[in-house]
C-alpha cells in the first residue's frame, strides 16, 4: 500500500510510502491518501500527522503517470478535503517537499520541518501551473515576496528559509510532530474545528461567515465549555468530548 496508517491515542500518522519515487504520488496513491484521511476522521481521530518514508516528504506528482489535467482536478478535490477536515493536521517534513508535496504541506494546519527539508514549486521548469487555491495558500503561508520567488524563479528554499519566513512552526522530525499532536489531542475539538473555519474564511465570504457563526454558537453552548470551566476551577486537566 502506498499509504501507511498507524493510530495511537487518537493520533493517526499517515506515511506516504513510495521511497523509490521519493514519495511522488500517482493517482492510485492519491486516492489511497484521500481514503486514509476520510477513514481517520470517521474513526474519531483528533489529529492527523502526514509524513513520508525513506527520508522524503513528497517530491511531487509522479510525472511518469501524469498525462492530463484530470489528475490535477482530482488532486484539487483531495487537497480541499484535507484542508477542510474538522481536526488538526500536521505535516512532518524532511527531504524533498516539492510540487505536489508543497501542495500537501500548505493544505495542513501546522508544519514541523527537519533540517534536511527542501521546498520548491517548480511549475515553470516543467511548463505546468498549479490551481489558484495552491498559489493563494503558498502566498498566505510564505508571504508575497517568497511566494513570487518560489513560483516565478524556480527557487529551492531550505529549512532555515522555511523557519525564517514562518512557513515552519516547529523545527524537528516525526517524533516532534507526534509530540505536538499529543498536546493538541487534549484540547477542545469544537473549538479547534470552529477556529479552523474562521482561519480559512474571508470577511467577504457570507456562507463561510455563516458556518463560523454556527460553530461559534455551538462552542459556547457545548458541554465541553462547561467541562473546561469546571476543570479550571478544580485545577485539573479537562476531558473534552467534542460535544
Amino acid at each position: 500500500m502506498p499509504i501507511l496508517m498507524t493510530t495511537t491515542d487518537r493520533i493517526v500518522v499517515l506515511s506516504i510510502d513510495r521511497p523509490e519515487r521519493r514519495n511522488a504520488l500517482n493517482l492510485d496513491a492519491l486516492e489511497d491518501l484521500d481514503a486514509a484521511v476520510r477513514s481517520a476522521v470517521a474513526e474519531g481521530a483528533r489529529v492527523i500527522v502526514l509524513t513520508g518514508t525513506g527520508g522524503h516528504f513528497c517530491a511531487g506528482a509522479d510525472l511518469k503517470e501524469l498525462e492530463d489535467v484530470s489528475f490535477t482536478e482530482r488532486l484539487a478535490e483531495v487537497l480541499r478535503h484535507l484542508a477542510g477536515v474538522p481536526i488538526t493536521t500536521i505535516a512532518a517534513i524532511e527531504g524533498s517537499c516539492m510540487g505536489l508535496g508543497m501542495q500537501l504541506a500548505v493544505a495542513c494546519d501546522v508544519r514541523v520541518v527537519a533540517e534536511s527539508a527542501r521546498f520548491a514549486v517548480p511549475v515553470a521548469k516543467l511548463g505546468l501551473m498549479v490551481d489558484h487555491w495552491t498559489i493563494d495558500r503558498v502566498r498566505r503561508l510564505f508571504g508575497e515576496g517568497a511566494a513570487r520567488h518560489l513560483v516565478l524563479t524556480g527557487a529551492v528554499l531550505d529549512s532555515d528559509d522555511a523557519w525564517r519566513l514562518g512557513f515552519a512552526q516547529v523545527r524537528g522530525g516525526l517524533d516532534d510532530a507526534v509530540a505536538l499532536a499529543t498536546a493538541a489531542t487534549g484540547l477542545a475539538p469544537l473549538s479547534q474545528a470552529g477556529s479552523k473555519i474562521g482561519l480559512d474564511v474571508s470577511s467577504a465570504d457570507t456562507e463561510g461567515q455563516g458556518r463560523y457563526a454556527a460553530a461559534f454558537a455551538a462552542a459556547w453552548a457545548s458541554a465541553d465549555l462547561a467541562e473546561g470551566r469546571a476543570a479550571f476551577t478544580q485545577r485539573r486537566s479537562p476531558e473534552f468530548m467534542g460535544r
